[in-house]
């Protein structure tokens, strides 16, 4: 079996176990960090264990099998994602002026970014991963770019989000390629997740040498209350 078959089971259960909450049958990313979880299969039990995990309210993101949901979750919504890894093509040169290393401090406006321009679940302390880098336009954080799974080998580019009103100036390349150079210096591919039906950021991904490997159905449910 592939280490990227199941990203989120065995991300949890290797590099980020720190950030997990877990049992038998389901783990899942505490919610400071994001609302991201994985079962061991699709059984009503597995369901039943990742309840123990979560609240009354909460939405989680997994990768899902087309089985019905057992009580207490209800499908919210549910979507093809494809799966894109890098193929080992030179990348070209990072762009360094005007990057700058995001953080702890710059917590609160990645989270408005992510909020206006839903990159994917993004949470106060998602920053965490690691590898995050932005773009400023005065004091306003415009366009961000960071990681996120882990998993042997392999490093998940995520976040990719520029504010609509920069958008067309190359912002979201140039920090995709400073994230994917930091991955690659440490030994690792880079990998990232698109929504299968999005063909013209696939092709943008392709240009930058990412090649899709599979596709998955991604669920978000929610723990009825």
């Amino acid at each position: 079996m592939h280490p990227l078959d199941d990203p989120v089971w065995n991300a949890l259960g290797s590099a980020h176990a720190h950030m997990s909450a877990s049992n038998a049958r389901a783990r899942r990313y505490r919610p400071e960090y994001t609302r991201i979880a994985a079962l061991s299969d699709a059984s009503a039990e597995s369901y039943g264990a990742l309840a123990e995990l979560g609240s009354r309210g909460e939405t989680l993101f997994h990768i899902a099998q087309a089985v019905a949901l057992p009580e207490p979750w209800r499908l919210v919504r549910e979507g093809m994602m494809a799966q894109m890894v890098h193929d080992g093509s030179p990348m070209p040169a990072a762009r360094l002026d005007g990057i700058e290393v995001l953080g702890e401090r710059d917590a609160a406006a990645m989270v408005d970014l992510a909020e206006l321009t839903r990159p994917g679940p993004f949470a106060q302390r998602t920053h965490a991963f690691g590898g995050y880098v932005g773009i400023r336009e005065g004091e306003r954080l415009v366009a961000m770019a960071g990681q996120r799974m882990a998993v042997p080998g392999f490093r998940e580019v995520s976040a990719v989000c520029t504010h609509p009103d920069h958008r067309g100036r190359g912002h979201a390349r140039a920090l995709m390629l400073r994230v994917m150079a930091g991955i690659a210096s440490r030994g690792e591919t880079p990998f990232l997740h698109v929504e299968d039906h999005n063909a013209a950021a696939k092709q943008i991904y392709e240009r930058l040498g990412f090649r899709q490997r599979a596709v998955f159905l991604l669920r978000v449910i929610e723990m009825a209350g």
